[in-house]
């Protein structure tokens, strides 16, 4: 789906909180909804389509897909796309050798411009679990000059079990990792979920948090 036709139909599946909030681009304003949205996840299979996953909302409309090692052949590196295939994030992995001086493991991310060049957006730390307990939440700190007043984020909760919240500096919750319900028997919980994303927030932000959670608990995106 391309990106004006992602503006206009991103209102067609309203939920009932309708609450506004101030739209804050980190990626592009063009995924801030004014209300809060409930898009579904679907992990795609490594043998048959390569690995990663593919995002779609209430009207099956594929919103985002993300590429990992599968599709890309490079390990600790993802790509964010939206729904007609346009690499919107890349994300990678700090070295290994870096990390084994530092207490975390961290991960940027980089958006393109219209002349493909790479810019710093998001670094996300994982705390060594040699050093830290497995409940720290991992932290996420913005790098835009445009989002100086939106501050920094945490991930609280269990996304392995896909129970867990994106909170804001000020406790807010912005979005929220849910498993669905209704499933296909063929599926598991793990396979199919819902993500919950607060009115205003940048959608492209969170399901590129998402990419990198997802290839840190040995999901989809990895070989």
């Amino acid at each position: 789906m391309k990106q004006e036709d992602y503006a206009k139909n991103k209102e067609t599946c309203p939920s009932m909180n309708n609450m506004m909030m101030m739209m804050v681009p980190i990626v592009s304003k063009v995924y801030c909804s004014p209300s809060e949205v409930v898009l579904t996840v679907r992990r795609r299979p490594n043998v048959v389509a390569g690995g990663g996953f593919v995002v779609a909302d209430c009207s099956q409309r594929v919103v985002f897909w993300v590429d990992g090692c599968g599709i890309l052949g490079k390990k600790e590196e993802i790509i964010l796309r939206d729904g007609e295939g346009n690499a919107l994030l890349l994300i990678r992995r700090k070295g290994e050798i870096v990390e084994a001086l530092s207490l975390t493991r961290q991960w940027k991310g980089y958006n393109y411009d219209y002349l493909g060049s790479h810019h710093h957006v998001f670094t996300l730390k994982q705390p060594n679990s040699s050093c830290f307990s497995d409940k720290t939440p991992i932290r996420i700190s913005l790098v835009s000059k445009n989002t100086t007043s939106y501050g920094n984020f945490k991930i609280n909760g269990d996304f392995p079990n896909r129970s867990c919240t994106i909170i804001d500096s000020t406790g807010h919750l912005i979005a929220q990792v849910g498993v669905k319900e209704e499933v296909e028997q063929v599926m598991t919980g793990k396979d199919l979920y819902h993500v919950k994303i607060m009115g205003g927030v940048d959608q492209a932000f969170v399901f590129g948090v998402i990419a990198v959670l997802d290839y840190t608990y040995d999901g989809s995106t990895r070989c």
